[in-house]
């Protein structure tokens, strides 16, 4: 027994998950001081011997008999971990030698999951390279060269961007057009080059290049046809104004989003230390879609909530969702809007497209599908903070590498939490 290594309690029920947990703690170097059975002991006896961790091994059994170990799960200095009892009696070979070091990283608080070898070495003296944060890929922003002599004669309008030809007919509609489209309305655009055309490349002599002289203009009188199109285009104004309703002011409320947890296998630990770092009374829903292989949702409820401050609960068809609320999501259930709110409803393939962009997050966390990238590029593209669980850490890394490689940002659990309060302070 190496005394130098962390002090565990490994709380599971008899059988071949605490057999293969007890293998996994002993090659992840553990000191293992207590191993029992939750259904027939006590918090006391877990706290006499003063672990520095626990692992916690749950099936139906053990997830009834946590309520009595309240002071073991809410000690600052007991770091706890959970593991289902399917997937530790299930994980054999190259899938529990995995495991393994996931398991052997979280004792030491260490970044590395790699077989051994698989480390990179840095020459002597000389730190290791720190990989650069992933950032969302920039947005392409076009150069438009607009010319006065172009506009004045009518002739297209070329953006010149490398990715699409974008053509603008404006000549008599000119004067319209820069009338509805404001500055204000028009998106940013770089290197903004307006090119005088007028016979001469030098600029006069108070160096502005676009300077209008009105001397040696002579003010003509309004010719009749003028005068009389002048008073018709008034009288149908009046009349137009006479035909308009007035209606009371009002503002049309921003239907509420939502934040989307997705994980998988490995994912039950981070989204606990997610939910674990989000603020009291965080304002949006949080939807945790988390694939289980027991199907035992209504368990994963209660071991939430151990986790965070805010209330879990179980999502129910038909219900609306309300903010500062985990709902737990099973996948048979997806989302709709419903007076200008979210309910849940019982058509799953809808879940990602009826969340609205531009108040929403999705978070893909380890074990999550490959297979939703997809969906989620797309919420992002129309607004939605999207981000993966950091690599680093990551059990099954499928879908947050994938999204990295599409640009999205990436972070561990704690971080995940920050950018969502920070987004809905």
């Amino acid at each position: 027994m190496n005394n130098a290594a962390r002090r565990v309690a490994l709380l599971a029920r008899p059988g071949v998950a605490r057999d293969r947990m007890r293998e996994a703690l002993d090659q992840a170097g553990a000191n293992i001081v207590l191993e029992a059975d939750p259904a027939t002991t006590d918090q006391d006896a877990v706290l006499a011997a003063q672990p520095e961790a626990a692992l916690i091994v749950l099936d139906a059994t053990t997830d009834e008999a946590l309520d009595r170990f309240e002071g073991v799960l809410s000690n600052p200095q007991i770091e706890v971990f959970f593991e289902e009892a399917e997937l530790a009696a299930g994980r054999v070979g190259w899938d529990a030698a995995r495991w393994v070091r996931h398991l052997r990283a979280k004792l030491l608080h260490s970044d590395n999951v790699l077989p051994p070898g698989g480390e990179s070495v840095a020459p002597p003296g000389v730190a290791p390279p720190t990989p650069a944060p992933l950032e969302p890929v920039p947005a392409v922003m076009a150069k438009l060269e607009l010319s006065l002599a172009d506009i004045d004669d009518g002739a297209p309008v070329d953006t010149g961007s490398d990715l699409e030809l974008v053509t603008i007919e404006l000549g008599d509609e000119a004067p319209r057009y820069a009338r509805e489209h404001s500055a204000e309305s028009l998106p940013p655009l770089a290197g903004l080059e307006l090119e005088a055309m007028g016979g001469t490349d030098e600029a006069p002599a108070g160096g502005n290049p676009f300077a209008i002289s009105i001397e040696g203009l002579e003010l003509e009188s309004d010719h009749p046809a003028d005068t009389s199109r002048f008073q018709d285009d008034m009288a149908d104004l009046h009349s137009r104004i006479a035909e308009m309703e007035l209606v009371e002011d009002r503002t049309v409320a921003t239907m509420r989003g939502a934040v989307l947890i997705l994980a998988g296998i490995g994912g039950p630990d981070a989204v606990r230390q997610l939910l674990g770092a989000l603020p009291e009374g965080f304002p949006r829903a949080v939807l945790v879609q988390q694939r289980l292989d027991g199907g035992h949702y209504d368990k994963l409820v209660a071991q939430m909530q151990r986790a965070t401050t805010l209330p879990v609960k179980l999502a129910t068809s038909g219900d609306t969702l309300q903010g500062a609320t985990v709902y737990i999501l099973p996948p048979t259930l997806g989302v709709q809007a419903k007076d200008r709110a979210l309910a849940f409803n019982d058509s799953p393939a809808e879940l990602l497209a009826s969340l609205p962009a531009n108040d929403s997050a999705v978070l893909m966390l380890s074990g999550s599908d490959p297979a939703q990238v997809d969906a989620v590029m797309k919420l992002a593209g129309a607004g939605a903070l999207i981000a993966g669980q950091a690599l680093d850490g990551c059990y099954d890394v499928a879908a947050p590498a994938a999204l990295a490689a599409r640009g999205g940002q990436a972070g561990k659990p704690q971080d995940l939490a920050r950018r969502l309060a920070e987004r809905w302070h």
